[in-house]
């Protein structure tokens, strides 16, 4: 390993190597050396330097659905496909029966977890997804409920006239088990006054995950990349992350999610390349030392990338969906109707030379494949 970090020709690059191989945290100017300087092979070479030392050559999975309640929103982002009005043919809103009705679908199956995330809805508070989560788990005890962005969160609990501390112990006794990434988009304010002005604050993401992590719930951290932003952007946004899981190691993992140009008012962008998303699953990898692990939602990249993922530092591919998210297909993602097996998620992993893991939502193994 020492002979192939000597012969790395930029110093910049090869001091950041050499703390790499010796488990010292890089610096942001570090990081974004990397993203600016480093070439893929080499990007390939640190993340598995790291992806090895924390999961050796394991890469998860679980098998999982998704209820979105509504794509009713109370926020207009610019990025979003899901966003839509009252009278729109593609817009929904479930009933808590119907949902339940969700549920029961997979009564025969070995499904471990159901994560739940949709639209701000104007008329409903924490009470009223509260009940929903209660009347899962009467169903379904063991279900593990990953629900609701920190967006979502914020809102439902203000409604409700509670704290964010209140608000969150409550869903918790209603039965909520851990919260999802979303909604993180891009920390700089700057940027997002520009993107998703009236969005919850970075300060109130991370304040919301912070009191979910000392409340005893994990949670999950995303990162929306190639749109508007920057390298520097990036860094900073996982800077943030870094410094709060120093403080509360509660985040499970964190999930880059590539912004997709279908049906969107800043489609005029286009879409960064898969070189681009392989690039940045390694810096993330590498950066976000202090996180087990780096996750790639296949229904966002496609199985392809997903698989290709495996060499630049993930170790997770999330689950088996089941067809029930339509928030990046509604984008247009590769996967118009995201479903996969189990027998073919792991085919997909050891292909790509790994060995696949079951998981539950904590990373525990239920089985090796």
């Amino acid at each position: 390993m020492t002979g192939l970090i000597e012969h790395i020709k930029s110093e910049v690059l090869r001091h950041v190597a050499d703390k790499i191989s010796n488990e010292e945290r890089i610096t942001p100017a570090e990081g974004l050396a990397l993203y600016e300087k480093a070439d893929l092979s080499l990007l390939a070479f640190l993340s598995g330097i790291v992806r090895r030392r924390k999961n050796g050559n394991h890469a998860y999975f679980n098998r999982n659905f998704h209820i979105e309640p509504t794509n009713r929103c109370i926020y207009n982002c610019r990025f979003c496909s899901y966003h839509k009005p009252d009278a729109d043919p593609e817009s929904w809103e479930y009933s808590h029966e119907e949902m339940l009705e969700m549920v029961r679908r997979f009564d025969d199956r070995d499904v471990t977890e159901v994560h739940i995330a949709g639209g701000v809805h104007p008329e409903h508070d924490l009470h009223y997804y509260g009940t929903l989560i209660r009347k899962i788990k009467q169903h379904r005890p063991g279900l593990h409920i990953k629900a609701f962005s920190a967006i979502e969160l914020d809102y439902m609990i203000r409604k409700a006239g509670k704290t964010v501390e209140d608000g969150l112990r409550q869903l918790k006794e209603y039965g909520l088990d851990s919260i999802p990434g979303g909604g993180a988009e891009i920390f700089d304010e700057e940027l997002r006054q520009k993107i998703c002005n009236e969005k919850t604050s970075p300060e109130l993401w991370l304040k919301i995950h912070e009191t979910a992590h000392r409340l005893g719930m994990p949670s999950n951290a995303t990162m929306l990349y190639g749109h508007l932003e920057t390298y520097a952007h990036r860094i900073d946004h996982m800077d943030r992350l870094r410094r709060l899981q120093d403080k509360t190691r509660g985040f499970n993992a964190f999930i880059p999610l590539k912004y997709r140009r279908a049906n969107n008012s800043m489609s005029w962008l286009g879409e960064v390349s898969m070189t681009e998303d392989l690039r940045n699953y390694a810096v993330a990898r590498i950066y976000l030392d202090n996180f087990p692990h780096i996750k790639a939602y296949w229904p966002m990249t496609g199985k392809t990338v997903a698989q290709l993922s495996l060499a630049f530092g993930t170790d997770d591919l999330d689950g088996t969906i089941n067809d029930t998210t339509r928030i990046y297909s509604m984008a247009g993602a590769e996967e118009k109707n995201p479903e996969m097996s189990t027998d073919e998620i792991c085919s997909l992993i050891k292909d790509a030379g790994r060995e696949p893991l079951e998981r539950d939502s904590f990373y525990n193994v239920i089985k090796k494949w």
